[in-house]
């Protein structure tokens, strides 16, 4: 390729980072024109899906801040440019893979912010944000200040922290039962001392 079309790539590939709200990695090899075809329109208008070179997607992504991309992107590469509601985009890209196994992705970048393929997943899976933030909030209810800056925590924060949340459901599921049974064995042993002591009582007042 001339060095002149190159370079009107690279540029042209800038331009969809930065005007972008969420780029998603993937891998597509494999898959049909076709297939790729129902993928792009599923993204919603604006949105756009385009196989890319390495070589030059690389330079693109340090011009804009996101030289970190450079591992993600070996072998085929397409990449999913949102106009749109990131996590919609992400529930489209997420539903298509299930369908179409052969689509792998990679990891992209969520407003601004280089975040990996378990956070591209977890996003999708994120409910609509209206929910999900009156719903921290409310857990928040005793801090305010906390709360407040929940609802301005960009969007990749939102989605990194509901996976983390449903990583430590087991974890707190087994805790809570945990704490349960020390509950319930400190109440029979009050139990007992107390039925010891009017026992005590009783007989003292008998003598």
């Amino acid at each position: 390729m001339p060095t002149q079309a190159k370079a009107a790539v690279i540029d042209e590939i800038t331009d969809r980072f930065q005007s972008s709200s969420a780029a998603v990695l993937t891998e597509y090899r494999g898959l049909t024109v076709a297939q790729l075809t129902q993928l792009r329109r599923s993204l919603g208008e604006g949105s756009s899906y385009a196989v890319v070179k390495n070589t030059l997607t690389k330079r693109a992504a340090e011009q804009v801040g996101h030289a970190d991309l450079a591992p993600l992107l070996n072998g085929p590469t397409a990449i999913a440019f949102i106009e749109g509601d990131p996590v919609t985009a992400a529930k489209a890209i997420r539903d298509f893979a299930r369908a179409n196994p052969l689509l792998v992705v990679k990891g992209g970048v969520v407003e601004g912010r280089t975040v990996g393929a378990a956070e591209v997943t977890a996003l999708a899976d994120v409910e609509p944000r209206e929910v999900l933030l009156a719903k921290l909030a409310g857990a928040m209810l005793g801090n305010l200040s906390k709360a407040a800056g929940l609802f301005q925590a960009p969007l990749s924060q939102v989605a990194r922290l509901a996976a983390a949340l449903q990583e430590k459901k087991p974890a707190e599921g087994a805790d809570s039962a945990a704490d349960d049974t020390a509950a319930a064995a400190d109440t029979t042993t009050a139990a007992q001392a107390t039925d010891e002591s009017a026992a005590a009582d009783a007989a003292a007042s008998t003598d």
